[in-house]
């Protein structure tokens, strides 16, 4: 196996790994919504929109 292919098996298996590291964030983050939500916390709800945001772009990417 070449320089390349070493290269780009490592980015795959690195992109795999962080796809389910980022849905498990996801999955946190919305649960940090959901209390939120429920309690009123209206700056930790734009704090969790803004981070699920992120997530959903960084998910977007990854999973091109």
């Amino acid at each position: 196996m070449n320089m390349v292919e070493q290269f780009n098996t490592a980015l795959e298996k690195y992109i795999q790994k962080r796809i389910i590291v980022a849905k498990m964030e996801l999955d946190y983050e919305l649960a940090v919504l959901f209390d939120a939500l429920e309690i009123g916390d209206q700056e930790q709800v734009q704090r969790s929109k803004a981070k699920l945001a992120e997530l959903r772009e960084e998910l977007l990417v990854l999973e091109k």
